[in-house]
């Protein structure tokens, strides 16, 4: 990451307290092997993965008190993966993924500034998933903001959840979160909306989710 600007933002996650390496702003790009070429990405969508979004804080705070009892956990679409980071804190069995081939170096990094074990990690593609592992919490935030996304997102899941599963997606509310609903429900999930503020001082009602799909 030796040509990448980056930044340290402090967090506070209940009991967890750290500091989360983060790109400095929205227009950085290096891609010196190709490898997000490769994958797809572009230079205008290369640095969305590195920002602390409102999701994942909201994501990472819903992760304070779950019952991790028997449950392996999956992050989709990590990015900066404090949600996993919060995790591993507690001692949870998590695994983080995405698409973007620099998140695992971010993920690596952020463990080792926050004195915390390695978490795993998968570039895993949603459309095509390689891997053969099945999970009982599933996790994810602001993931809905493209139309191809609930599609490919319900691909993931039908994959790679266990028979007994639950799902969690913090949203603020994206266009295409019924979209993924009527997915979700043709896979057996049951939908509990929870309405969360987004942004520090937000009044209710509000508009952003944690949604909370559980088949049993």
């Amino acid at each position: 990451m030796h040509d990448i600007q980056t930044r340290k933002l402090d967090f506070k996650i209940g009991a967890f307290e750290g500091k989360l390496c983060a790109l400095k702003d929205r227009t950085q790009y290096s891609d010196p092997d190709g490898a997000a070429a490769r994958a797809g990405i572009c230079d205008a969508s290369w640095s969305l993965f590195g920002q602390l979004w409102p999701a994942g804080t909201v994501l990472a705070k819903a992760m304070k008190k779950i019952d991790l009892k028997d449950r392996r956990i999956l992050e989709l679409g990590c990015g900066l993966a404090l949600p996993s980071l919060v995790l591993q804190y507690r001692g949870a069995d998590i695994t983080a993924s995405d698409y973007h081939p620099v998140s695992r170096n971010f993920l690596s990094h952020n463990c080792k500034l926050n004195n915390l074990e390695e978490i795993p990690f998968i570039q895993l593609d949603w459309e095509a998933p390689l891997s053969h592992d099945k999970y009982e919490l599933m996790i994810a935030s602001d993931v809905l903001y493209d139309p191809g996304n609930p599609k490919m997102l319900g691909n993931a899941i039908k994959e790679m959840s266990a028979d007994k599963c639950k799902v969690l997606v913090s949203c603020p509310g994206r266009g295409y979160k019924n979209q993924f609903s009527r997915i979700m429900k043709k896979l057996d999930f049951e939908l509990k909306e929870i309405p969360v503020p987004f942004s520090p001082g937000e009044k209710a009602p509000y508009k952003g989710r944690v949604l909370q799909y559980t088949r049993s």
